[in-house]
């Protein structure tokens, strides 16, 4: 029970966070693209990775807060919902070239940012 109440609370924080990297992004950046979902998309993909990578080496790494960082923190931060809305939103109102760029730089972005955060896990904690 205690691990559930640790990542319902961090997927409420990483809620608000998303919810301000957005309003961030669309006052910064513009609303014309979605921003704050290609920002918390990619963070996310670099977080967990680099926590999934120290905790998987580190034995003494509590399994609720790995849980509550991925589980919790990243699933509340990340949202492949809202990228897929998004993206067929561009299609519907005619931008095909934006939800084409949308969707590849999300991909490419956020495959590369999972490497780089299994690589700098992998060079913190070394076995």
């Amino acid at each position: 029970m205690e691990r559930f109440f640790w990542i319902c609370f961090a997927g409420a924080l990483g809620t608000a966070v998303r919810y301000l990297v957005s309003l961030w992004a669309a006052q910064r950046l513009g609303t014309n693209f979605p921003y704050g979902t290609l920002i918390v998309n990619v963070t996310g993909c670099f977080l967990i990775a680099l926590v999934m990578s120290v905790a998987l080496r580190v034995p003494a790494f509590p399994t609720n807060l790995r849980f509550a960082l991925t589980t919790g923190f990243m699933g509340g931060l990340t949202t492949y919902s809202s990228f897929n809305y998004e993206t067929t939103r561009l299609l519907q109102e005619g931008s095909p070239r934006l939800a084409l760029v949308n969707y590849g730089v999300t991909g490419l972005c956020c495959f590369a940012a999972g490497v780089c955060g299994l690589l700098l896990g992998a060079r913190w904690v070394r076995p």
